[in-house]
């Protein structure tokens, strides 16, 4: 919260200086109303003179508007205020979240990253607004009407003053109480976040397979648990008002029978008496906005130390400064890695290869072998934890993060497209020209069904490209990779959803047009990797075979029996 107060909202000290002084203004002229009418009431009046009633009454219209417009104006300027403060938070919050390794998204959770994004820098621009508009506005209310009030009748501010420490109080206790329960509650709702994202995409399945009941089931405790945690704040925070209610009225009544007392008595007179519960009312609806304030404050500073977590959180993966090796001819090198997610039991253990400029690695092996872990790694989305990874004599922790993915293309298990034109998607905002497009997507053998539609390469995909089938969208994906030219081209299992034939033009359209590019294609197909310069087989996250396709049916077992069982599926 430290940090939102005074980082983010130093460059606007100025304007809000400028919001506060015209905020003051207006606010002292709201506060002039009731102590004029008083003096009309009083002084004016009982002189029978109707001339100055006019005036003063025109100074009361004069007051009003002069209140009305300043107040207009401050709440402008603390909205833009509020606005670009959000603006420049939301900025570098995604800007960190952009860049923050797949090691801290895993422990963030992506649910959680989005609820920061939205939910949470909206409480943050919630409370920057309010705090502008009744946090100036409120205290000089309170603080100037007891003030003013003094000079009308000091007893009967004395009444009002002494409910003031408890009405505190109340507001303290419950802005305190109410942060870490905040806090609590925004973990939850993470956690809903995540159960409904899931759900939302994997709703086909949800149906196919009969369970939505078992997901409404799972949906309503995490449901109940969030409205319990609502419940609690909100009955925290329910306590304030009432609470203040109860105590600034009791004030009231006491300053009435105590007002009338006085009247009756000859020590006030009834303008004063008029005026004072006019200040009163002031007072109490300055001290009920402190109090939605403070609800604010509590919301926003739960919020905003979640955010904070997040853009102050140190690198885990920095440029480590590391000298070429001149010597290594290979263009790409695993040497000896070995990698954790969890760091106690290795999901890849001792791999080693090499691949010189030009050529083609396929990986092959069972669910969970680590096929599309080692592809992360070479892309450094986690370090590894023993060995070292180079490219073209440069070990990856030495590169720059964006020079180092600017030499890939890739397309990922279950990529994305993105809603947006085909061209759109396959452009990615590269900057390149209508015919890398255009060859990209011939390449991947996507022509045919993209000239089909209307409109061509201008043709709208849905989210997810939800309007192609499983084929199309890989090869558009494809088309992605390829648009750019990479040095080094990763499919990983990027033709599952390809019949035969197309995914056999596909890597003969590789070899001929990217002779120069290396190839790593993760596959679960034999057909798909055997003419591979070399092949990888892996169980277990551990190397079992390495070499070309007919070195490996005569030496690696696990090979044999995979090439066995879709020979015999063919």
């Amino acid at each position: 919260m430290k940090k939102v107060l005074t980082w983010y909202l130093k460059p606007y000290y100025r304007r809000m200086l400028l919001g506060l002084a015209i905020k003051f203004i207006g606010t002292i002229m709201d506060l002039c109303l009731p102590w004029i009418l008083a003096y009309v009431i009083d002084t004016v009046i009982p002189r029978g003179e109707k001339s100055p009633v006019f005036v003063w009454g025109g100074l009361m219209i004069i007051c009003s508007v002069l209140a009305w417009s300043f107040n207009v104006i401050a709440n402008r300027m603390a909205s833009k205020v509020a606005r670009d403060t959000t603006e420049s938070i939301r900025h570098d919050l995604f800007a960190k979240i952009m860049y923050l390794s797949n090691r801290q998204t895993d422990a963030f959770t992506k649910p959680s990253l989005i609820s920061r994004l939205t939910t949470d820098t909206y409480n943050v621009h919630q409370m920057l607004g309010r705090i502008q508009r009744l946090g100036v506005r409120a205290p000089i209310l309170v603080i100037g009407g007891v003030c003013i009030t003094l000079t009308l009748d000091p007893v009967l501010t004395m009444v009002l003053v002494a409910v003031m420490p408890i009405v505190v109080g109340i507001t303290w206790y419950t802005s305190k109480r109410g942060i870490p329960i905040y806090a609590d509650l925004q973990q939850s709702v993470d956690h809903f976040v995540r159960l409904i994202r899931e759900d939302v995409a994997g709703i086909r399945v949800i149906k196919a397979l009969s369970r939505t009941d078992y997901e409404k089931e799972k949906y309503d405790v995490i449901n109940q648990e969030v409205v319990q945690k609502e419940k609690k704040a909100g009955m925290l925070m329910a306590v304030v008002n009432p609470c203040m209610n109860f105590f600034l009225n009791l004030g009231l009544v006491f300053v009435v029978i105590v007002g009338a007392y006085r009247v009756n008595s000859g020590l006030t007179e009834v303008g004063k008496i008029l005026a004072f519960l006019t200040y009163f009312t002031i007072i109490l609806n300055a001290m009920m906005n402190v109090s939605k304030m403070f609800i604010d404050v509590a919301k926003a500073a739960a919020s905003a130390d979640r955010i904070m977590k997040v853009v102050d959180g140190s690198w885990d993966m920095t440029l480590v400064e590391m000298e070429k090796q001149i010597n290594d001819d290979a263009f790409i090198r695993f040497d000896n890695v070995s990698f954790s997610y969890n760091g106690r039991e290795n999901n890849l253990s001792n791999i080693n290869f090499a691949l010189h400029k030009g050529e083609t690695l396929g990986i092959i092996g069972a669910t969970g072998a680590g096929k599309s872990t080692l592809a992360q790694l070479l892309l450094r989305f986690y370090d590894v934890n023993e060995g070292s990874i180079t490219i073209a004599g440069e070990d990856i922790r030495s590169i720059p993060f964006d020079e180092l993915r600017s030499r890939f293309g890739v397309v990922f298990q279950n990529d994305t497209l993105f809603e947006g034109t085909i061209f759109e998607n396959v452009n990615l905002g590269r900057g390149l020209s209508e015919e890398e497009i255009k060859s990209a997507i011939s390449c991947a053998k996507a022509t045919e069904f993209v000239e089909e539609k209307e409109q061509s390469y201008q043709n709208q995909l849905n989210i997810r490209g939800n309007n192609l089938s499983g084929g199309q969208k890989q090869r558009i994906l494809i088309a992605r990779a390829l648009a750019a030219h990479p040095e080094i081209l990763i499919l990983d299992d990027s033709s599952s959803a390809l019949d035969y034939k197309t995914d056999a033009m596909l890597r003969k359209e590789l070899r001929e047009s990217f002779a120069d590019t290396t190839t790593i294609i993760i596959a679960q197909r034999i057909s798909s990797v055997m003419n591979a310069d070399a092949i990888l087989v892996l169980e277990d996250g551990k190397s079992v075979g390495y070499g070309k396709h007919e070195t490996l049916m005569e030496e690696c077992e696990i090979y044999r029996e995979i090439a066995a069982t879709q020979m015999g599926e063919v």
